[in-house]
């Protein structure tokens, strides 16, 4: 690992529970050396390991996207957009379930980190976006790919090819946030929701992402055969033993999970 964490803080403020905020003033642009801040930081022990992680920038940006001081011709291209996917790539593969908190703009590079996350919960004051097109160029850090999965074809091109900035109404609205909050609210609720994950059946949890990231781009019938490998792998748990036995006793959400 590098030693760029000063760009992004760590902090475990429940059991199972981390966070990541970057920490790159004044914008929080994703710079290399963020981008290789955030990797590491996926990679340290104490979010790779957690039930929920939770992703946030600063007060009035979330991110910013990339640093365009240091773009230039197509070498400088290629490495910056394979900064990006290097990191999207290893938020989106945490077991743990990934939520961005994410308290104003999020354009760009920004908006793809939010992307690769599993959730996304916004601030009214959120606003979300892919202006690369205003540069005269287009997304590299996932967007082209990860937006209309979220959005849908049609939308994610209109708001790539205009380069139109989102409000969080909206955002809500098309399902690129999966809450809105108030600013005031956010970080209590981001905190509340990765706490309700982290108490409760964490292996299962990790095997429903599994099969839901490993069979959303496969036919069904691949995916369906995914599903049914990895239910009977759940059985194996001590978690599934707990589950099952509190249910026939004491009735469905009374269980006391060990995470194992």
């Amino acid at each position: 690992m590098s030693d760029n964490l000063a760009k992004v803080l760590i902090e475990t403020p429940e059991f199972g529970v981390a966070r990541i905020t970057l920490n790159n003033p004044k914008m929080n642009a994703l710079s290399a050396e963020v981008l290789a801040a955030l990797f590491d930081a996926t990679q340290d022990s104490r979010v790779s390991t957690a039930a929920a992680v939770i992703i946030s920038g600063g007060p009035r940006l979330f991110a910013a996207g990339a640093d365009v001081t240091e773009f230039g011709g197509q070498r400088e291209a290629r490495q910056v957009t394979d900064n990006f996917h290097r990191t999207a790539d290893a938020i989106a593969a945490l077991q743990g379930f990934v939520i961005a908190s994410i308290s104003g703009y999020a354009l760009g590079g920004g908006c793809e980190i939010a992307l690769a996350c599993d959730y996304r919960i916004a601030s009214t004051k959120a606003v979300f976006g892919q202006p690369e097109v205003l540069l005269g160029i287009i997304p590299g850090g996932g967007g082209t790919q990860r937006l209309p999965r979220v959005v849908g074809r049609s939308r994610a091109l209109e708001m790539m090819v205009t380069g139109r900035q989102v409000p969080s109404d909206e955002a809500l609205r098309i399902g690129l946030a999966d809450e809105v909050t108030d600013p005031d609210r956010l970080d209590e609720r981001s905190l509340e929701l990765a706490c309700a994950v982290a108490s409760g059946a964490t292996v299962a949890q990790r095997l429903i992402k599994r099969a839901v990231d490993d069979g959303i781009d496969r036919p069904l019938v691949d995916g369906l055969a995914h599903e049914r490998d990895l239910f009977v792998e759940v059985f194996a748990s001590e978690d599934s033993r707990i589950g099952v036995t509190s249910f026939l006793q004491n009735g469905p959400g009374k269980a006391t999970f060990t995470g194992r």
